[in-house]
């Protein structure tokens, strides 16, 4: 929602703890395709507002993300992207993000979008 991808550290070779498998179902990440995406000039740092359809049974979500290093505007209308949708909505300034949009930072620690190398049906849930 406010970071793609954003798990609240930098130390991306430091290991999260063990967990369950169970906990690991409790996350539903599934793949959508962005049908709208617009400037989020109210963020405080700098984001772009994402409406994403997840297919018949999730329909289109938003979320506040902060791709816009990597990911130019322009480019992301059609784009298939993973997304964590069952996160308590949260307001993010003027906006109410619904789901979380995944990505891994690259070198420069910047948002790299994840996505099938391939398209598949929207609301496709991981496993």
């Amino acid at each position: 929602m406010a970071k793609a991808g954003s798990a609240g550290g930098d130390d991306a070779a430091e290991l999260s703890p063990q967990i369950a498998f169970d906990d690991f179902l409790k996350v539903d990440i599934r793949v959508g395709t962005i049908v709208d995406a617009q400037p989020f000039p109210e963020a405080r740092r700098p984001a772009f507002k994402l409406w994403i359809d997840f297919g018949p049974d999730l329909g289109v979500r938003k979320s506040s993300a902060q791709i816009t290093q990597r990911h130019p505007l322009d480019t992301l209308v059609g784009r298939q992207v993973a997304a964590v949708v069952n996160f308590a909505p949260r307001q993010i300034g003027p906006f109410m993000s619904e789901v979380l949009v995944l990505g891994f930072p690259d070198a420069d620690g910047q948002v790299v979008l994840i996505a099938p190398q391939h398209p598949v049906p929207n609301g496709g849930r991981l496993y």
